[in-house]
C-alpha cells in the first residue's frame, strides 16, 4: 500500500493506493471517503481519482446549496 497526493484547486488529497491481485491499482481518498476509483496504471488511477474527487466535491456543493448550508475552508 502506498499513498499519493492530488492537488485540486490548491487543495491536496491523500490517496491510499493498493495494487490489485487481478492487475492494476485501486485508490481511496482519506479526506473524502466517497471518492474511490481504479486504474490499470498509477497514472490512470491518479486521473480517475481526480475525477472521483471532483464528483464528490460537486455533490457536496450541490447538496449544501439545496440545504442552504455554508461551506467553509480551514487551513491547519
Amino acid at each position: 500500500m502506498t499513498s499519493m497526493e492530488i492537488a485540486q484547486k490548491s487543495r491536496k488529497f491523500t490517496i491510499i493506493v493498493n495494487k490489485e491481485k487481478e492487475g492494476g491499482y485501486s485508490g481511496r481518498c482519506l479526506e473524502l471517503p466517497g471518492a474511490i476509483s481504479q486504474g490499470e496504471t498509477l497514472k490512470e488511477l491518479k486521473t480517475n481519482m481526480a475525477d472521483a474527487i471532483n464528483l464528490v466535491l460537486g455533490y457536496i456543493q450541490d447538496r449544501a446549496k439545496k440545504e442552504k448550508s455554508k461551506i467553509i475552508e480551514i487551513t491547519t
